[in-house]
């Protein structure tokens, strides 16, 4: 299938040849919910901990003996019933991590392209670069070109203007080809492509 290219001036460029098995793919909601609860689950930081019994100061005596008292039979004031005890059974720190095959995450890669080809809001340029890093003028290209909420992605490396006046916009993020992923594709409406990132993802999603 064939895409327009644009200029950031909102000029034609001419068009580009979009692979069908990346870019025409049919809308698989399942794929994208296994591949973006995979991602999320990898950045959980794990660190959530409360202290066990062994970890809370105090003595290990036992507090009375075990008959006779009238009481409930206790062993150590450690215990999580009392008042600054341990807590039982509480968070440890730990991975989130989850497994998902690499075929699975070049599907939802693959998935993601395609769905926001099929909703028309794919949008390629023929390149992303500025002579100077300001926001002014980078969002004023942007808004000739109707974009307020989108994620751009180039090729290999970010011209340094561009990604220095995109920094400033709330709703505009970038990054470059090998960084494209599946999460930060659906967390924002329009999708921008350059020539340099098409080819690179093709090379990768092949």
């Amino acid at each position: 299938m064939q895409a327009d290219v644009k200029t950031l001036e909102n000029g034609a460029a001419g068009t580009i040849e979009l692979n069908d098995s990346i870019f025409g793919l049919d809308p698989r909601p399942d794929i994208l919910h296994r591949v973006v609860t995979w991602q999320l689950n990898k950045r959980r930081q794990g660190t959530h901990s409360t202290k066990t019994p062994h970890f809370v100061s105090g003595s290990g005596k036992k507090i009375y003996k075990q008959k006779g008292t009238g009481g409930a039979r206790h062993g150590y004031k450690r215990a999580g019933q009392f008042r600054k005890g341990a807590v039982i059974f509480g968070p440890l720190p730990r991975s989130h991590a989850t497994d998902l095959p690499i075929k699975v995450r070049k599907l939802g890669l693959r998935t993601a392209l395609s769905t926001k080809r099929a909703e028309g809001k794919l949008i390629v340029l023929d390149v992303a670069k500025l002579d100077e890093g300001k926001t002014k003028v980078l969002a004023g290209k942007l808004k000739g070109l109707g974009l307020a909420n989108a994620l751009v992605i180039d090729g290999g490396e970010l011209d340094v203007n561009f990604a220095r006046a995109a920094q400033n916009l709330p709703l505009i993020d970038v990054l470059p080809a090998q960084g494209a992923n599946v999460y930060d594709i659906l967390r924002r409406d329009a999708l921008v492509l350059t020539k340099a990132a098409v080819e690179a993802l093709e090379a990768r999603l092949k």
